[in-house]
Order: structure tokens, then sequence, then C-alpha cells
């Protein structure tokens, strides 16, 4: 069958085709669709944005949230990536009550689009590092989130989203490390087998499940071992990746933390660990990373592009 016969038989149009790979006796290998894929979902991922009272935190806030919403192609959902106050951790509930009643009112006034949210560590009021004033603090935190659960899942425009809660207590009753807890693990593991295989799924979690940011946070090197904090990277990262495996859906999982941005491949996932919005703390750059933000972009063929904008 040639070329010309081919198009004819098939009624397809030429516009509609890109060219065929020829094999070395004339014949047509392959035909592969010009078109591209349609964009399903753009998600705006803010992270780590520590509002605080001080260092005009809660204009530089404000700020991005309207470069969000004015851009161009503005995007159908914001994510709160976690840290969205500075520091309650220790701190007097005075204070943590003045650091969320800012961020939700600067929020409020400066935000129309839908938002979902995860915590961070830095949310939890924890006076007492035990396993109990943890549990109390995330759940004040989660009240200031709007969130019934510490981690979710839902379904939007034909993708699959999943939140994670990085931020376990030490089993020695001190403060966190991060990892999945048991009962998360299992609630995971059956989210994912209810999920279609046809349906791409994304996941947030605060702290990184996979990173490279992380060697290069401090003094990561010494004793000629390298050395990564279990609060700086998902120590499970292991048995999630093993997971994730099993379900070749899984295109991408997204995370702040570091106030660092990289992107690592592995097993065919993409980790992407998108910055910040305060940058350094409102104090200018972190390392090399400007305050910023991610635009992430969903594809119907499963594809993310995740680009980070600074504002």
């Amino acid at each position: 069958m040639n070329r010309r016969n081919l198009l004819k038989t098939s009624g397809v149009g030429l516009a509609s085709l890109a060219l065929p790979q020829v094999t070395p006796t004339g014949g047509v290998a392959s035909l592969v669709s010009n078109r591209a894929p349609n964009r399903q979902l753009r998600i705006a991922h803010l992270t780590d944005v520590h509002m605080q009272s001080v260092v005009g935190a809660a204009k530089g806030f404000a700020r991005c949230l309207h470069h969000v919403q004015n851009l161009p192609e503005p995007p159908d959902l914001l994510m709160n990536g976690g840290d969205a106050i500075m520091e309650a951790h220790g701190r007097g509930r005075s204070s943590v009550e003045r650091q969320w009643r800012l961020y939700n009112e600067v929020l409020a006034a400066n935000n129309s689009l839908s938002t979902l949210s995860c915590v961070g560590n830095h949310d939890i009021w924890c006076r007492e590092e035990s396993t109990q004033a943890l549990a109390d603090g995330k759940q004040w935190a989660m009240d200031n989130l709007q969130l019934p659960t510490p981690y979710y899942s839902l379904d939007r425009n034909g993708w699959h989203l999943i939140v994670l809660d990085s931020v376990q207590a030490n089993t020695n009753g001190s403060w966190y490390t991060a990892h999945l807890d048991e009962a998360q693990f299992d609630w995971l593991k059956k989210d994912l087998t209810n999920v279609p295989a046809t349906t791409p799924v994304l996941v947030f979690s605060h702290v990184p499940i996979l990173a490279a940011c992380v060697f290069f946070d401090g003094k990561r090197y010494e004793g000629q071992t390298w050395n990564v904090p279990g609060r700086w990277m998902h120590t499970d990262a292991r048995q999630l990746v093993d997971l994730f495996h099993q379900h070749p859906n899984v295109k991408a999982c997204l995370s702040g933390h570091i106030h660092l941005t990289d992107r690592v491949d592995y097993n065919g996932v993409s980790y992407y660990c998108n910055g910040a919005v305060s940058g350094a703390w409102w104090f200018g750059n972190y390392q090399h990373t400007q305050a910023g933000y991610a635009l992430v972009d969903l594809y119907e063929d499963g594809s993310v592009q995740n680009q980070y904008v600074t504002y």
C-alpha cells in the first residue's frame, strides 16, 4: 500500500498526519498524529509562603496572588503546598493566631481561584515535642486551612490529584520525621488501586518524596558521607517509589519545603521541588532560587509541564 492509497482509503486528511517513517523498501512504517495533546488542567503551586507580620510578607503574598491571576492564561486551581505561616512550632498561641489571621485575610482579599492545601511542618503549633501535641497542632492548622483530613484525593478534569501529609511524629515522641504513617500508607495503596489505569495521577506533598536539591542545602558532605536529614526528604521514599512503580499512571510528584528548585526523573515519575513564594523567608533569594511559584500544566495524554515563575 503506498502513501496515497493509504490516505485515500483511511479518509484521513494530510493536515492531521505527521510525515511517515519510510522503510528501506519504500513502505510506510508508521503514521504519527501531529495534534498536540489538550491541556486539561492548569495549577498554580504556591508553597512556603511563611506569612508573618514583618518584612512585607503580606504585601509580597498579595503581589504573588495577583501575578498568578493576571497571567495571559490563568490557572484553574491554586495549590498551597504547606508552610503557609512563618513558624508555629514553639511559639505562643497569640503569635500563631496572628500569623493565621494574616494569611487568611490576604488570601481572602486577593484570590478568587479554587484553592487546595496541604499541611507543612511550620503550620503545626507544638509547644511541647510530643505525639499528642503535634496531633493537636496539626488539627489547628487543618482548621485554618479548612481541611477535614490531613490527606485526601480528588478527581479534576480527567486527572486524579492526591495530597499527602508528610509530617509525622517521631516514635520516641519528639518532633517530626517526613514519612507516611501506616494508616496513611494503607489509604494511599487503596486510593491508587481504585484509580482507573487510564487516569493520570499527580501527587502533592510538603516535604519532597525524592529530590536532588536536599544535597545542596547546608553542609551535606562530611567524613566521606553524604547525609540528608529525615526532615528534609521522605524517609519512606523507597516504599513510595516501589508503590508508584505498581501504578504507571502516577506521572509526577510536587513538593516544597527546601525553598530550592529541582527536577528528578526516576523510574518513570518526575519529582519537582518548587521553590518558595517567600524565597529566603522574605529576605531575597535562597541560594540560586528567587521567590516564585510553579505553573503546572496537565495534559490528556498524561504528560506534565512544570515551570517555575518569578513574580
